[in-house]
């Protein structure tokens, strides 16, 4: 049979090493240089250089900054659908607003223009549509021509 194992302690007292550690003790880097994407980049003004944080290694300046555009893009590409999530948050809240005015029982909903009540009734059958941008547009003019006037 063979011997118990018997318990070694590390030159520092560590019961448990890790790789990551002892590969910086001993001037290697964290991550081998063929597996890393070098996403984490830093770049030194005094030896004018770009360089991975995890792997050390020297980053093309090209390479640095098609890294920099595709994030750019990407966070661009973020804040467009924040801002239809938006949008659709506004129409949300619009169709929600209305529906509780219409349960009410005692109360109807006005429309904005013309200060007369909406009643469930007059859109069951469908409702007259216009364009948006129409609309957007004929607001603006009537604003300004109302400015004019003041």
């Amino acid at each position: 049979m063979s011997e118990p194992i018997v318990p070694m302690d590390y030159v520092y007292g560590m019961k448990v090493v890790n790789i990551g550690d002892l590969r910086v003790a001993r001037g290697k880097s964290q991550r081998a240089p063929s597996t890393c994407k070098h996403v984490r980049l830093a770049f030194d003004t005094d030896e004018r250089r770009v360089y991975c944080q995890d792997c050390e290694q020297d980053v093309e300046p090209f390479d640095a900054f098609l890294q920099l555009v595709e994030r750019h893009h990407h966070l661009d590409a973020k804040a467009e659908r924040l801002r239809e999530d938006a949008a659709h948050t506004v129409i949300s809240r619009a169709a929600k607003r209305m529906d509780a005015a219409w349960r009410s029982k005692t109360m109807a909903p006005l429309c904005p223009h013309c200060t007369k009540a909406i009643m469930p009734e007059d859109v069951v059958n469908g409702v007259g549509m216009t364009s948006k941008e129409w609309e957007v547009r004929r607001r603006a003019a009537r604003a300004t021509t109302d400015n004019k006037e003041q």
